[in-house]
């Protein structure tokens, strides 16, 4: 494990730069996976169309494709950001797919005459869906949208195809220079396992903290 201890700066930065991507990427698949959501369960066909379109085009469609196709051939029509920022777009919008179907389910859940009532008393469908239907919805869906995000923190190692110095990177670019690649393999399963757990851990206390009350 020489190796591993050896470019330890390495690793933290890889480490970091993983964490980053999971973080910033889901934020973006979370807001806009509830959007996409809400299109999904809108009263106006035109408005369902479009959300069924993204969530099951992006979900059958492979993320190494995704991120070949934005960061190579974008760049041909005028589409271009730094590889980060590209890895971040790309991930978030990968995993919004996932995350609306996933919000779906919950607001499927929700008692129907809820909103009928809401409706009854003259809210609109925004409202109803925004202050009624979303707050129950994603109490019960904490543990799935929990594990989307552990789901995308390992997606992450793809960002490597476009030059982001991640820890699948470090992982490639160390084995190439030292030739040890089981150490260095297990040094980066390692850290991300740290991640994981660290997060399922997270994921757990909050899904008990905003359980419903049956």
């Amino acid at each position: 494990m020489g190796v591993v201890f050896d470019n330890f700066d390495l690793f933290g930065r890889g480490l970091r730069t993983t964490a980053s991507l999971a973080v910033l990427s889901y934020l973006v698949a979370f807001v806009l996976g509830t959007f996409v959501a809400g299109l999904r369960v809108s009263p106006i066909p035109p408005l369902r169309w479009v959300g069924t379109v993204w969530t099951e085009a992006l979900r059958n469609i492979p993320l190494t494709v995704l991120f070949f196709v934005f960061f190579f051939g974008f760049t041909k029509i005028g589409i271009s950001y730094f590889p980060f920022t590209s890895s971040v777009i790309v991930l978030g919008c990968y995993t919004s797919a996932f995350v609306a179907e996933t919000v779906r389910s919950g607001i499927n859940s929700v008692a129907a005459g809820q909103a009928e009532a809401a409706r009854a008393l003259g809210l609109t469908f925004p409202q109803v869906l925004g202050t009624i239907v979303l707050p129950q919805a994603l109490r019960t869906v904490v543990a799935p949208l929990g594990s989307l995000f552990i789901a995308l923190t390992k997606n992450t190692s793809i960002a490597y195809t476009v030059a982001v110095v991640e820890l699948a990177r470090v992982f490639n670019d160390l084995a190439n220079q030292t030739g040890e690649a089981i150490p260095l393999f297990a040094g980066v399963a390692a850290a991300y396992l740290i991640l994981t757990l660290s997060s399922s851990a997270a994921i757990g206390v909050i899904e008990r903290k905003v359980a419903i009350r049956r």
